[in-house]
């Protein structure tokens, strides 16, 4: 059944990191309306789709003008057919012409709106009648680095998952139980702890890298005691950040150290082994894939090494990165790549290759649930959305209503 778009829309809105976004709208022929505004980054890859046209914001909020001249009376059946000619519209390979703004904005409308219109939840509109499978949250919990202005740790997040959970309601509401417990055991031990969070709800402390771990550990230890579910930990180094292309260092700004490529791989392989963590994200730059497959090969398979800057959600740097085995985990960012199509696709090439796929959120998010859909639409095994805030609340909540009104498969299992 063909959906036929009537017209687009675009208003300058803000998200939760107070930056102008462009809120796209498509009203179809029946008067149905899908809705999205594209999130943002803070510590984002020089290998994404640019965010912005040349002009900026305004000059985004004009493309939607365009837009709504090339999409009046277009008519499509499929996601892929409509973001086959979003890229027309476009007229490049990356979106540099409108931005991913734009691009993602439309994309994810048209999901909306055609999901409405048929009377589905996008994730059959995107994957067809599937019965879910619902991912593992992965939830920042603990954070640092550039999304605390480096006056918290030097790493960017510690992350917290659960492993046996039977439900994603049982999953989200441990993860959300150990959150508040580390609020208790900060105000305890950091005398200077005051409630502060990060752009993505984390908490944030004036304790060391060490104390900051004995904290989140604590806190997994009494959650497990109180509500039966095991964790793992894990860490994002967002070591592009850190990286001083220079002087070919990684430069840990709060601590005062610099470390070499070698320095950097020790120093990861030693707090996987010495905090028992079994996720690490970007250990190393962007372009280090020799690097990523070095750790893989130190640490072993039971520990996921996730490129997030590495890979940027191309399907091209999936594939040789699967070819060198440069770790075994991909991050999966719709905006880094512009459109929904091209992400389901590279979440594809990830799981056919035995990557796990991580479906994230970025730090300047929207009050949109539609990420929640893509995680189940590619399957996903984890999903990577802080536990609090309410434009990341709502993307859970999206799939705790799902696991209410379709049921589905359980919570995936990593290992």
């Amino acid at each position: 059944m063909e959906v036929r778009v009537r017209r687009v829309e675009g208003h300058i809105i803000y998200d939760s990191r107070g930056r102008p976004t462009i809120e796209v709208s498509l009203t179809s022929e029946n008067g149905v309306k899908g809705r999205f505004a594209s999130p943002s980054g803070a510590s984002v890859g020089r290998y994404e789709v640019p965010p912005l046209p040349k002009d900026g914001i305004l000059g985004a909020k004009k493309m939607v003008d365009e837009a709504n001249k090339f999409f009046h009376n277009f008519s499509f059946s499929s996601q892929t057919e409509f973001d086959d000619a979003l890229r027309r519209f476009d007229g490049g390979v990356r979106f540099e012409r409108i931005g991913s703004v734009v691009s993602l904005g439309l994309s994810f409308a048209a999901a909306d709106m055609a999901s409405k219109e048929l009377n589905k939840p996008m994730f059959r509109w995107l994957a067809g009648d599937l019965e879910p499978v619902f991912p593992v949250p992965l939830c920042n919990v603990l954070g640092g680095g550039k999304h605390a202005l480096n006056r918290s740790i030097d790493i960017q997040e510690i992350l917290v998952f659960p492993l046996n959970a039977r439900s994603y309601r049982d999953a989200y509401t441990s993860v959300v139980e150990v959150h508040k417990m580390i609020s208790k055991l900060l105000a305890e031990r950091d005398m200077f702890f005051t409630g502060g969070r990060n752009d993505e709800g984390a908490w944030v402390t004036t304790l060391t890298d060490e104390e900051a771990f004995n904290v989140v550990w604590d806190a997994v230890d009494r959650v497990r005691s109180e509500v039966g579910v095991k964790f793992g930990v894990g860490i994002d180094m967002a070591a592009s950040s850190i990286w001083d292309a220079e002087s070919k260092v990684y430069v840990y700004r709060r601590s005062g150290i610099s470390r070499d490529r070698e320095e950097q791989i020790e120093y990861v392989v030693e707090l996987v082994k010495k905090h028992n963590l079994m996720y690490v994200e970007d250990p190393l730059h962007e372009d280090d894939f020799p690097g990523f497959s070095y750790i893989r090969r130190r640490l072993g398979d039971r520990v996921l090494i996730v490129g997030d800057d590495l890979y940027v959600t191309n399907v091209s740097r999936i594939k040789l990165g699967v070819n060198e085995r440069s770790g075994n985990g991909v991050i999966i960012k719709p905006n880094q790549v512009g459109n929904v199509s091209s992400a389901i696709e590279a979440a594809k090439t990830a799981s056919e290759n035995k990557f796990k796929v991580v479906v994230s959120h970025r730090s300047g998010e929207t009050h949109y649930p539609h990420l929640a859909h893509l995680a189940l639409a590619v399957e996903a095994d984890m999903f990577k959305v802080s536990p609090v805030y309410g434009e990341r609340v709502i993307k859970h909540n999206e799939l705790l209503l799902i696991e209410d009104l379709y049921g589905g498969k359980g919570v995936k299992r990593i290992w």
